[in-house]
Parts: structure tokens; sequence; C-alpha cells
């Protein structure tokens, strides 16, 4: 550990406060001097910001697990290999303050979950409770009486460490609560008629099936022998969905109903607790739930969201933020982890799963500072928290994720490049947030740029993505964008690639051989070249068993059929000649894929800049509950009017990446 720093705490703490408040001309360099102990929001130019108690707007670059390796330590013990402070410090104390002063070199200036308390770290902080875990909510009972006199009393103990502090920010009540609306509904529905979850499941349905059990059993396939509510009530196997019918608007409202429940209990406990913490939600886990979100915006002051990055040069999907926007009323947005990895590096992990892995430790560097910048020009998004200080051990965690998430390695030597590349973006993303609006695409006729696609890398990386996003796709009635959809084309074909969300869970949908293609998550894209219109749905299709470890994946497979959905719905999936199309990135909740359709395909010789085509584009979500399309009307019907697709145009290219330009930054300390 190096020591005698040349600047004072102070120092430090004036300059990483003074660069998060550029336009202040002032900062608070003494939150113990404060007049409060109150953090709060505000928005300015419809720009969202934290608030410190001396009230002065804040933008949190923080990290999580500031805890010098403690929490893997305790559950490992004495045989724990992984990054320890008692190798680089002879206190605890003396760790943090070096920690401290990297973090403010760095251009961090807070900490976030599973971090050490305020009163060592001496920094901003939210504070993770773990509070409906800890008070048995999360598939336990949450509807019985016990639960809420758990929460309030679980609360107040949890929260009183930090009550009063200057440096707590305020709570998130739980990580990654998931709100998978097929786990919840399935899983309740195997309750005895003895829990009061259990006697809201079958409330919920039959208010929503309006009594009448033969819609309820035409949309779900009850237990054997169970013919009538009571019986439902008394069952405890399970109740699952059947294909082809509405059920998924029931398991929908389901979860907003238990979602309701948690939320209205954790505030309520919360602000009890600390009625000047403020209270951020479950840190939402790379992906989220219209109906929970609908129940939590009345709730939190702002939603807290763990989100990884859509490719490797630090791109952000637009949908993901449009639509959190629409359905919280344009709630603040802290995002609790974000992070990347590279299989180059010095603590030996294997980077065994889903999570934003690049090859070296360089493409690490330019795509976290390129994030840094799309994240901060988000507007609702109030900070971002790295995820997280160190490496995981090498082998990985007790929990078998085994990442090279950290700043520093285990052995406590920063990662040169990653470090001056986030000093830089640090430093500039305060800016960069100030500046932030909503923007809406406006081409007509779409530009479509000359790109090289490979569908064989698994990256997006090689997408001219500013170039190729289409306009926002419009979603059905009542719902949001899941979505979002490129096109480019090249000498060799057009090539289409989606990013979105939504959630199947295996054990929902009651079938027995195939997966029956009326209810994938499937994406419709229409074609017309000068040969007439060509029609090809690219369809996803689950796989029979659930994910169990880190390393141990059963990813989605992706199947492109010439024709129209409903065609290969009812006789089957015809390939489609010299096409290419493949599903990677994270299992779904997540769902990204490229395609390439030759030209052949589309009936004409590879046509030259200039040319004209028209083309329309729709997804549909899994069960058919939702649906998008570039011209808002239902895929069924606005895929047959051929003569209302879209008119677009081949250009030239473009540049490959939303990035930051060169940056100069200082060598690590």
């Amino acid at each position: 550990m190096k020591r005698g720093a040349s600047r004072s705490l102070t120092a430090f703490v004036a300059a990483a406060i003074a660069a998060a408040f550029p336009s202040s001309g002032r900062a608070c360099t003494d939150f113990t001097a404060a007049p409060s102990t109150r953090w709060s929001l505000a928005t300015e130019n419809g720009v969202s910001w934290l608030v410190t108690p001396c009230g002065e707007r804040f933008f949190s670059v923080g990290v999580n697990v500031l805890d010098g390796g403690n929490s893997e330590h305790e559950k490992v013990g004495e045989t724990y290999a992984g990054y320890n402070w008692q190798a680089f410090a002879p206190t605890l104390q003396d760790w943090a303050a070096e920690a401290r002063r990297r973090l403010f070199s760095w251009g961090f200036n807070s900490a976030g979950g599973w971090s050490l308390t305020a009163q060592i770290l001496k920094l901003p902080t939210v504070i993770n409770l773990e509070l409906g875990r800890l008070a048995k909510f999360h598939w336990v009972d949450p509807f019985a009486a016990e639960t809420e006199t758990r929460m309030v009393a679980l609360a107040r103990d949890l929260v009183a460490p930090y009550r009063g502090s200057p440096y707590r920010i305020g709570y998130f009540s739980d990580n990654e609560a998931g709100w998978w609306a097929g786990a919840l509904f399935v899983w309740y529905s195997n309750k005895p008629a003895s829990s009061p979850t259990k006697q809201r499941w079958v409330e919920t349905l039959r208010r929503h099936y309006g009594g009448e059990w033969s819609r309820f059993a035409a949309d779900f396939l009850p237990p054997t022998g169970v013919v009538s509510w009571d019986a439902l009530l008394a069952a405890t196997e399970t109740t699952q969905m059947r294909p082809g019918g509405e059920g998924i608007h029931a398991v929908r409202e389901w979860t907003g109903v238990v979602a309701e429940r948690y939320y209205a209990l954790t505030e309520e406990a919360i602000r009890s607790a600390d009625p000047d913490g403020l209270y951020f939600g479950d840190r939402l886990p790379i992906y989220y739930d219209p109906a929970a979100v609908r129940a939590m915006a009345q709730h939190v002051d702002a939603i807290a969201l763990n989100y990884n990055v859509d490719s490797g040069d630090g791109w952000i999907a637009h949908y993901f933020f449009d639509g959190l926007r629409k359905l919280s009323g344009g709630k603040p947005t802290l995002i609790t982890e974000w992070f990347f990895a590279a299989r180059e590096n010095r603590s030996g992990n294997h980077n065994n799963g889903h999570l934003m892995t690049v090859a070296t430790q360089q493409e690490r560097a330019i795509g976290a500072a390129a994030a840094t910048a799309n994240f901060a020009a988000i507007p609702e998004i109030i900070g971002l928290h790295w995820f997280q200080y160190y490496d995981h051990p090498k082998g990985g965690r007790t929990d078998g994720e085994d990442y090279d998430f950290g700043l520093v390695d285990v052995d406590d030597r920063p990662y040169e490049e990653l470090v001056a590349a986030l000093t830089a973006a640090n430093r500039r993303a305060p800016g960069i947030h100030a500046e932030a609006r909503v923007t809406a695409p406006t081409k007509d006729p779409f530009v479509l740029p000359h790109a090289a696609i490979s569908v064989h890398d698994h990256s997006l990386s090689d997408w001219p993505k500013p170039a190729s996003l289409l306009p926002r796709l419009q979603p059905s009635p009542g719902a949001v964008e899941f979505g979002e959809a490129y096109l480019s084309w090249s000498e060799r074909g057009l090539a289409l690639a989606t990013i979105g969300q939504d959630y199947f869970d295996i054990d929902l949908l009651a079938y027995d051989q195939a997966f029956p293609l009326a209810e994938a998550y499937r994406v419709e894209l229409g074609v017309d070249a000068g040969a007439g219109p060509r029609r090809f749905t690219l369809f996803f299709i689950p796989p029979r068993t659930k994910r169990h470890t880190y390393s141990n994946n059963f990813p989605m497979s992706a199947q492109l059929c010439a024709g129209a959905a409903r065609v290969a719905i009812a006789e089957g999936c015809t390939a489609v000649d010299a096409a290419e199309a493949v599903y990677f990135g994270s299992d779904q909740p997540r769902i990204t894929a490229e395609m390439v359709v030759p030209w052949s395909a589309l009936g004409i010789a590879p046509p030259a800049r200039g040319t004209r085509l028209r083309a329309e584009i729709a997804l549909t979500s899994w069960d058919g509950e939702r649906w998008m399309s570039l011209s808002g009307r239902p895929p069924s019907e606005v895929m047959e009017d051929t003569a209302s697709w879209r008119t677009m145009l081949l250009g030239e290219g473009s540049q490959m990446i939303d990035s930051l330009p060169p940056f100069r930054a200082p060598a690590p300390r």
C-alpha cells in the first residue's frame, strides 16, 4: 500500500465533489458540517439529480463491495484465497483510507451495496438491507400478518447504524428480487389453503375471470380433478397455463399484486425507521417486469437498477430506459450495478457466465469509458455504481460466480488501462448528464448503413448502432417498449439485430412435445426489395431445462423461418437458404440476436448504394402478451398490408460506436 498521499483527505474530498458539481461554483467538502443529514432529489431542465445535505446537486459515481474482502472471507474462512485487506494494510481503517484516496483520484465519489459502514469509509453510501429476504417475504407467505410485523422490526434494527449519518444517502430494500412472473404464479399455486397468500392468489384469479370457472379453465390447466374455485384453493399441485389462451394477463396481474404488497410494506418499514433516508427499491436484476415497476413507482424515491451493458463497445439500448420512463412516470434511476470483465486478467478468473466480458483489458477500458458516457446521457439516471472494487478470487465466489470485475486484482494492483479510462469518463459524466435530453430518431426515409456484419462473434460491436437503430417500435395498447431493432446491409444481404427483454418460465406453460411456436418470442421482418414482398420470422425457442449454475447454461435457440409467422406456426418452419441467425448474449430475460438474409432470398442480385426498398418489423413477446411494430399496428395486420411498409434507402458506411473521443488521463496512484 502506498503511503504519504501528497494531498490531504479534505483536498481529495473537495476535488471529488467539485467534479460532481461542475456548475455549482462551490462544493460542500465535509458532510458532517452540513446543515442537515437529509439527501434529496431534484429535476433541472428535465434532468434528475441527487442533492446533498449541503443542498448541492450530486451525480453518484460509486463502487460496490468496498469491504476489504470481508464478506467472502467470512463465508469461506481461513482457506479463503481471494482479496484480503489484511495483506495490504495494518488496520481496516488504513485500508479504507487508501481505497478512498484511490477512488477519489479515479473520479469516484460514493459507495454502493455490500460496503463498509460510512463511519469507516467516509463516503456517501446507499445501503443494501436485504429486508424482504430477512423478513421472509419472498417465496414464503407475503400476505401473512406476521410478515409485516417482522419487516417493521427488522427495518428498525437494520437501519439503526446509519440513521442520522450525513453520508447515508438511502437504502435498497433487497437485491434482485426479480419479479419473475411465471415463477411467482406457479410457486403460490402449490401452497395450502391455510396460506393467506394462496387465498389472495385464488381471489385474484376469481376477480380476473369474473368468477367464471369456465373462462379460467380455458386459459389454465388446473390439477387433475380440480373443477371449482374451492377445489383450486385446496389443491397443492401446480396450476399451469394452456398454450393458445390469454392466461398470461392473469399471471402478470398476480405479479402486480405481490409487488404492490412488497413495495408498500418496505416503504412503510424503511420510512418509519429512517424518515430522512431515500428509498431506492430492490435493485432490479438487468430486467424489469412492467407490472412490478408500476407497483414500485408510487412507493420509491428512485429506481435501483442493475444493468448488463448491451455491447462490448459500451452501447446502452434505448428501449430499456424509454420503457422504464413511461412505466414509472419518469422516476429518477440509479444504476446500482454495472461492470465489464476481460478474459485477459491477473486474478485467473474464467468469467463463466453471460455477463459482459471482452477479450482484453484495453477493450474493457474503452467499453467502460463509453458506457459511462452513455449512461450519463440518460436524463433520469442519477448515478452509476461499478461492480466491484476487486476481482473475484481465482475459482470464483462460493456461489460459483467467477469474474474479473475488479478495479484492482486480488493482489490489490489497479488495472491501469481501466482506471485511467474511467478517471477521464467519471470526471466528464456530470457535465454530460447536465446536457442529457430525450430524443427520438426522425429519419424518413430511414437510411440503412453499409456494414459487414458477422453473426459468429456473439457481439454487436461490429454494428454501426446509432446509424442502424430503427425508429422506436410502437407497442400494443397499454404496453411499453420491450425491445428494439437494427438494420444494415452489405453485398451479402440484409442484416437485422435485436435487443429486448421478456421472461419465460418453463414451469408455467403446459406442453409435452416441441415448444409451440405460437407462444414464442419472435421477430417478423417483411421486405420488398423490388422483386415483391418477402416475409421472414425469427422464433426464440427456450430450453426444457432451467439453468442451474453460472457455468452450466442452457441457452435458447434462434429458428429463422421463411414466410409469415402464422404459416410457420400452422405448417412448420421452412429454412431460408444461405441465411444465418444466432441467439447470443445473456440467457433470457435479456434477448439478443442477429441474422443475415441474403439478397437471393429477397429475389434480387446485390443492389447498389442508393437503392430503395420497403420494410416492416414487428416483435411479439412470449405467450402473445404484447407486441411492437414500426407502424404501431398489430403484426398480424401490418405484415399483410405490404403497401404500408416503410420506405428505406441503402446508404453509406457509418461510425461504428458511440464512444468517448481519445483521452489523456493521469496514471493510477
